[in-house]
């Protein structure tokens, strides 16, 4: 399978903060879920993916180009949304048209003006009176009218509500049903990840903590139980675990496997943040 997005052994130090060793790599036709705390690492990915900070050493190729070398040709095919990130406030909505189909070579003005109907964002009106969210989905609108082939997105969805998001989400993944194009999505709201990601890719303080499909997350589950049922398990049972006052809460990879081991079990389906908590907050078996 074809990678789009390859990162090897890249390394970014700041004071108090290292990107340490980060090696990953997003095929083509998929959406990557990206999680962590804040200050794990999550946005100097993105930036370093960008060339908007330099890294200290490793490689980042992205459509099988170095992306420093050659960034006027990848940034043609690459669309980017990001929070906070907005279009001049003086100008309106309909002059991004103007400005960037003399930017990119791709650009489709009907496909944008389709978007502008659909997300309801009122063509003559100034960008700086536009509320957060209407200039998420216009920075939404403009990233999809080029018909990108990978869309970069850091918290890009915090200004939406549920509804919004949902139809989002809905773009996203037709925008990868064609198996050519992907995805790799930083975010908070861990239950988007849960409907619409392929692969969960995990860092915590810099590090790589793992990179896990859907079928592997879908297979969690959190086990309550007894002090003497936990005490009964095998670390190799489970990831993590997190003690309460008269209880062991515990993440275990293969919930089938446990239920088919043991009748009569409190075994939940565990959801990304429910992971993601456990691997922080809980203590971990380092099977990783």
């Amino acid at each position: 399978m074809e990678n789009i997005l390859s990162l090897q052994n890249v390394t970014k130090s700041y004071k108090n903060f290292t990107l340490d060793n980060l090696s990953f790599h997003v095929p083509r036709g998929m959406i990557f879920g990206m999680i962590g705390e804040n200050g794990a690492g999550k946005t100097t990915t993105i930036q370093s993916i960008l060339d908007i900070i330099k890294t200290d050493s490793g490689k980042i190729e992205i459509f099988g180009k170095d992306h420093c070398k050659d960034a006027k040709e990848i940034k043609q095919k690459l669309g980017v949304v990001m929070d906070g990130l907005n279009q001049n406030p003086f100008l309106k909505c309909s002059d991004l048209d103007k400005i960037m189909k003399k930017i990119y070579l791709n650009w489709d003005s009907q496909c944008f003006f389709s978007y502008l109907e659909k997300f309801k964002l009122p063509r003559d009106k100034k960008i700086k009176e536009l509320s957060k969210g209407m200039n998420v989905k216009l920075n939404f609108a403009a990233a999809l009218s080029y018909h990108p082939q990978l869309l970069l997105l850091d918290e890009a969805t915090s200004g939406l509500d549920p509804v919004m998001r949902d139809d989002i989400l809905e773009i996203l993944q037709e925008f990868v049903t064609d198996e050519q194009n992907s995805v790799l999505m930083s975010t908070h709201i861990t239950s988007d990840l849960d409907k619409i990601a392929d692969y969960i890719l995990f860092l915590h303080q810099g590090k790589l903590l793992f990179v896990k499909s859907r079928d592997a997350i879908e297979s969690y589950g959190v086990l309550h139980c007894t002090e003497d049922f936990f005490r009964a398990l095998s670390p190799e049972d489970y990831d993590a675990f997190l003690k309460e006052e008269f209880s062991y809460k515990v993440l275990v990879p293969d919930r089938y496997a446990m239920k088919t081991h043991f009748d009569g079990l409190l075994l939940d389906r565990a959801t990304i943040e429910d992971i993601m908590l456990f691997y922080v907050k809980g203590v971990r078996t380092c099977q990783d």
